[in-house]
């Protein structure tokens, strides 16, 4: 370690003003900000000192979406050999889903990176790392069969609209990840939704296509033909299947297991909301309940856990709605935001066909409407307390 600070130490006089490299200064810090800690430190005035940082924070959110990444890897595996019924090992599945998984990840840090740097050295600002998050994020919620163009387009799409027309990392007001999903969704929605995008190899000769429906794509498609809930139960996976994640869906939101581990490493370090975790799994679950109430078609008779099961509402809980840049910021703002979210979330996915995932709307309208919520808590804040304020100035005068 004490040779890589000397070697970046006599480097850094070229960036520096005046050197040769100065207009790739920026480059340069974000480079020294990834691999060591930053010399900088304040130098008037009272502070806090602390080693929690933003680098930190975001290596923490990786961590904890590792286990729905390598889980993710597998499943791509799993489900492609499953039905062409070869006899694998547990590192050829891996392997497998490894190749299919890793070009994802490469070209959407490649190309969200090079947006960044290019615009802090156009801004003259350092490179934040805040899309070490990000990068992670969209190849988790695409299908696996998604073309890299793709991924590429929609990461630009996501840094440049979604984050940088706003001013960068923590001034953006909707998730950049769920902007590029969106992108996708709408501008490409036959690569996004159908049988075939969720499992590697669908297209093949041989292979059956109709296994690749995933378990909202069964109660989606019973609601026209009204087939019963009884019927429909037959094509659904089990709970335990859906549990761990051995069913259709986008890389990284088929394990609810490994979705859990990593919520709790979020918890644990402060990293994520608990309360806006907890609020939005309620908030669903009393959506579900509702629509159970009325029982209409199949798809409102659904039990209301098995939505929290099913599709990337666990994912998006866990990982996209506690985003601390677009999420509620007041404690109490955070059950309403959180509760909002799983509500509109079931809400969505039951009743408008064209969006049969529900999650991914949910969150970025609660998105535009967390400042609102804000805004009237801390407004109701300031009235109780000139209330009281007021009420103890009456009983002042009245001693």
């Amino acid at each position: 370690m004490n040779f890589l600070r000397r070697t970046i130490d006599n480097i850094k006089p070229h960036f520096s003003k005046g050197g040769k490299f100065e207009k790739l200064s920026a480059t340069f810090e974000a480079f020294e900000t990834f691999l060591l800690v930053p010399g900088k430190v304040t130098q008037n005035g009272s502070h806090i000192r602390d080693s929690f940082d933003m680098k930190r924070m975001m290596a923490l959110v990786v961590i904890a979406m590792i286990p729905a990444l390598l889980f993710g890897m597998y499943n791509v595996g799993h489900l492609h050999f499953s039905l062409s019924s070869e006899s694998k090992t547990f590192w050829q599945i891996f392997g497998f889903g490894f190749l299919k998984v890793f070009p994802i990840i490469v070209v959407s840090y490649v190309t969200g990176l090079a947006i960044e740097f290019t615009f802090a050295q156009i801004r003259g600002h350092e490179v934040n790392e805040g899309f070490l998050v990000t990068g992670m994020l969209i190849p988790l919620i695409v299908p696996v069969n998604i073309s890299l163009w793709m991924v590429a387009v929609a990461t630009a799409f996501a840094v440049i609209i979604g984050k940088e027309v706003f001013g960068g990392t923590g001034m953006n007001i909707l998730n950049p990840a769920l902007t590029a999903r969106a992108f996708l969704f709408f501008a490409y929605p036959a690569d996004m939704t159908g049988d075939k995008v969720w499992i590697s190899g669908m297209n093949e000769a041989g292979l059956d296509t109709t296994s690749g429906a995933t378990a909202l794509g069964h109660l989606l498609q019973s609601v026209p033909e009204k087939t019963a809930f009884s019927d429909v139960a037959l094509k659904l996976p089990t709970d335990i299947d859906a549990f761990l994640g051995f069913i259709p869906g986008s890389i990284g939101e088929t394990s609810k297991l490994a979705i859990l581990i990593g919520a709790l490493i979020l918890i644990y370090t402060g990293v994520g909301s608990w309360k806006i975790i907890i609020s939005t799994f309620f908030g669903g679950l009393v959506m579900g309940w509702l629509l159970n109430a009325f029982s209409a078609n199949a798809y409102m008779e659904l039990p209301a856990y098995k939505h929290l099961l099913y599709g990337g509402f666990a994912f998006g809980a866990v990982f996209m709605a506690t985003d601390p840049v677009t999420a509620s910021q007041t404690e109490k703002g955070k059950w309403i935001y959180g509760f909002l979210t799983g509500m509109l979330a079931i809400l969505i996915r039951v009743l408008n066909p064209a969006y049969p995932e529900g999650m991914m709307l949910a969150i970025l309208l609660m998105n535009v409407f967390a400042p609102l919520i804000d805004y009237y808590i801390v407004e109701a804040n300031v009235k109780r307390r000139l209330r009281r304020l007021k009420n103890e100035s009456v009983k002042l005068n009245k001693q």
